[in-house]
């Protein structure tokens, strides 16, 4: 007797006779799928368990050109915010029976595109993406044409055929604005945040409505990375030039920049220099001054995603373009 023979590997056929279904229903529990009943869904994992059945996704996934990856292209991981966005992401991407996959695409529109052409080689079920900034309606329209979902999240790309997840940057930007000048603050700036990129533009532009509403002139804007070096450049560029009373920021993290700047030449901020920030990042309250800033909620952010995506993968069209509600928490910045 040949005691080094393998044991035989047991297949779909034998969890389905073991369950007592047909082999088609195990093929939809294997694939999440939510036209099984609760109880034939739990006959079949039973029967896995017990015959030890491993589901071989990466064969099933070559069969049929698809995969329980979802790629998740991130604008830049070093940016606090895009940490906390991953993470509202993750568990409602699980919670649909896939798999994120996460990629940094450092705000270079063609290391993005080498990400997509090595994420096709994955057979990647959809792309979830912070475009970076150029990114072409032409390049996310050719994806959607090659049968792969598409969802942009935190930027517009204009006119492209993909639904986009937003927060209401031009509210927020406004409401902070509107804030700031009703507490007395007539000399404002804007600072942080550069063009060809759609949330730049929607926040600039919901400072400027706030301006015009009270029939003030037009303010400095510094454009600037969005990083906390940028925001003390910016600064002191502002500083050079201008009597300022408060300053609206790209972000928090530009904020902190601002806030660091603003001491080291000897003037107090949150009280002869007002600061706001958006995104209100968990380090934002800690700050000294504690700073005021336009809240973001990255859950809800990543629930509206992976509401859009479940439709498209449902076969229903979602919509075009969501606006995620924004508040203004106020602290001792402003």
């Amino acid at each position: 007797m040949n005691s080094d023979k393998k044991p035989a590997k047991v297949t779909i056929f034998d969890v389905a006779a073991e369950a007592q279904v047909s082999k088609s229903t195990v093929s939809l529990v294997l694939t999440n799928s939510d036209k099984v009943s609760d109880v034939r869904k739990q006959r079949v994992l039973a029967a896995m368990d017990k015959l030890g059945y491993v589901y071989n996704r990466g064969a099933a996934a070559l069969r049929s050109k698809r995969s329980n990856l979802v790629a998740v292209v991130i604008n830049d991981l070093t940016n606090p915010y895009s940490a906390q966005l991953a993470v509202g992401l993750e568990k409602h991407i699980y919670s649909l029976g896939l798999v994120p996959m996460l990629v940094n695409s450092g705000e270079c529109v063609q290391r993005q595109q080498d990400l997509i052409k090595t994420l096709k080689e994955y057979n990647v079920r959809a792309y979830i993406m912070v475009p970076a900034p150029n990114t072409t309606r032409e390049s996310l329209d050719q994806l959607i044409a090659e049968g792969t979902p598409v969802i942009t999240m935190m930027r517009e790309v204009a006119f492209a055929s993909a639904p986009c997840v937003l927060p209401d940057n031009q509210r927020g930007c406004h409401l902070a604005t509107n804030y700031l000048i009703e507490q007395g603050h007539t000399q404002l700036a804007f600072i942080g945040g550069n063009d060809g990129i759609s949330d730049f533009a929607e926040r600039l532009n919901g400072f400027n409505t706030a301006l015009a509403a009270h029939q003030l002139s037009e303010a400095p804007v510094i454009p600037c990375p969005t990083t906390r070096a940028g925001g003390r450049d910016a600064f002191h560029t502002l500083h050079g030039s201008h009597q300022i009373s408060a300053i609206v920021c790209f972000n928090d993290v530009v904020a902190y920049g601002v806030i660091e700047a603003i001491t080291s030449v000897g003037i107090i901020p949150g009280k002869d220099i007002k600061v706001v920030g958006f995104d209100d990042l968990d380090d934002s309250q800690m700050m000294q001054p504690a700073l005021t800033t336009v809240r973001v909620a990255a859950e809800d952010i990543g629930k509206r995603v992976c509401d859009a995506l479940a439709d498209m993968l449902n076969g229903t069209p979602p919509a075009a373009r969501t606006l995620v509600g924004v508040s203004l928490k106020i602290r001792d910045s402003a």
